[in-house]
């Protein structure tokens, strides 16, 4: 795209250009999610002890996806802000410049941790069973790290230039590639040796490789957002310093969700373990009832973004308007689905009558707050593409800190177990309507800042 040129995401029908971009995401977002359930799947078969060691990685790999996802966030808002006001020029020095920040990041996070793996695993809960598994699984799933950062960030980069179709395409390409693999490698097959629970790291690694590879040739050869040339130093802790005011408060909004949810555990867990396993089995249902709004999520960040750097509010409105719809549209028709099939999917995932008992209690209370509870994230995607980064953490922290712990613990102590998911019914929908009431605050003091500057 030359200066002068129209953006992608800012001609044509809002709806119509939604939907080109959230359609195609819908197949990502479903292979992101199959992407951990194929490794704990195929790691189960090998036993109860591997399956336990693979839990214990959970935080270290989290702690990747959250700093990688960070960054992605930041490059996509500011690409995205760039195409927009048409400067071509800033776009590929950020992608560029993101990119080598998320490889610096890997490379540092990947040697520190390949350096403490006892140390760290051991403080983690791994015992003498697990540690040696633990450790097996790390040492190549760190020396691979570098290529895992990447795909995290590059559906946005893609979707921001207008390619979402290639930002769901390289992301099944790497589930796919990752499901076929798991087997061959953990149990031995088509002549290759059975590696046990480091073949599930090393079919990741492969997988993700594959996809970094499909990713860089579309950034460097279709969309050419990736200038591999000699940089001024300068221009670098420029582009590092514009791409942190994003990635340090999404990384931040990130590590808010793993904190709600061991707080909400530990509630539950003093309600016995019924109460924590059908929390955890209902969690798995969500994933999937989130898959279908968060493909418009995805792709909120860009469009507002792009609109925004081209002075385009009145399609960020309607954007706003078109999405809140949906999300309240979509969360009313999956609890009345949820209502009515909670029994069978508890059936599904338990044969004990009291875990069963508070899994649909569960699913038919909370699934009544799905719309506003999208309505409170796509109020942090457009905060995020209005460039207010910080603003997205607050209105998440408030969600956290503020909303959910307090009224779970008073739930769980006048109502017991069931008050604590109405306290997480009520969290959404105060939530969502704060959302909604920060965005358009955020539009009016835009607005009433452009309308400054015209008058001067």
């Amino acid at each position: 795209m030359k200066r002068g040129e129209a953006s992608t995401l800012v001609r044509g029908s809002v709806r119509d250009t939604l939907l080109r971009m959230a359609l195609p995401m819908l197949a990502g977002t479903f292979a992101m999610n199959a992407y951990n359930l194929t490794d704990a799947y195929f790691v189960s078969r090998l036993g109860t002890v591997p399956l336990a060691a693979m839990s214990v990685t959970f935080p270290v790999v989290m702690l990747l996806t959250f700093v990688a996802g960070g960054i992605g966030t930041g490059v996509t808002a500011l690409v995205s802000h760039a195409i927009g006001r048409q400067d071509r020029a800033d776009a590929v020095k950020l992608v560029t410049h993101g990119m080598a920040l998320a490889v610096a990041a890997a490379v540092a996070l990947s040697i520190a941790g390949y350096a403490s793996i006892d140390w760290l695993f051991r403080r983690l809960g791994a015992d003498g069973k697990t540690l040696p598994l633990v450790a097996d699984f790390m040492r190549i799933w760190y020396l691979g790290a570098l290529t895992m950062a990447l795909p995290m960030m590059g559906n946005g980069i893609l979707i921001s230039a207008g390619d979402s179709a290639g930002a769901s395409r390289f992301m099944i390409l790497g589930t796919a590639l990752n499901a076929v693999l798991n087997p061959i490698f953990i149990f031995g097959l088509l002549g290759f040796p059975a590696m046990g629970i480091r073949g599930s790291a090393l079919a990741t690694v492969v997988a993700q490789t594959v996809s970094t590879a499909w990713l860089l040739h579309l950034l460097i050869a279709r969309h050419r957002l990736l200038a591999l040339r000699k940089w001024r130093p300068g221009e670098y802790l420029d582009s590092f310093r514009r791409i942190a005011g994003f990635a340090v408060p999404s990384i931040l909004s990130m590590a808010l969700m793993p904190v709600s949810a061991g707080v909400i555990t530990r509630i539950l867990s003093g309600f016995g373990h019924e109460a924590v396993a059908a929390a955890g089995a209902s969690s798995r249902i969500e994933s999937f009832a989130f898959v279908v709004p968060m493909a418009l999520g995805i792709s909120l960040t860009p469009f507002v973004s792009q609109n925004f750097g081209a002075g385009r509010l009145d399609r960020i409105r309607e954007a706003r308007s078109l999405a809140t719809r949906f999300a309240l549209l979509y969360g009313a028709a999956v609890a009345v689905v949820f209502f009515a099939c909670a029994p069978l999917f508890a059936a599904l995932f338990t044969d004990d009558p009291k875990v069963a008992a508070v899994l649909v209690a569960y699913i038919r209370i909370v699934s009544f707050g799905y719309g506003m509870m999208e309505t409170h994230r796509y109020s942090g995607f457009m905060l995020t593409g209005l460039q207010k980064p910080v603003s997205t953490t607050l209105l998440n922290a408030l969600r956290v800190f503020v909303v959910l712990i307090p009224l779970s613990l008073l739930g769980a102590r006048w109502f017991g177990v069931r008050g604590v998911f109405f306290g997480r019914l009520a969290t959404d929908f105060i939530v969502g309507s704060v959302g909604i009431a920060w965005v358009t605050r955020t539009f009016d003091s835009i607005s009433g800042a452009g309308t400054a500057l015209e008058a001067r």
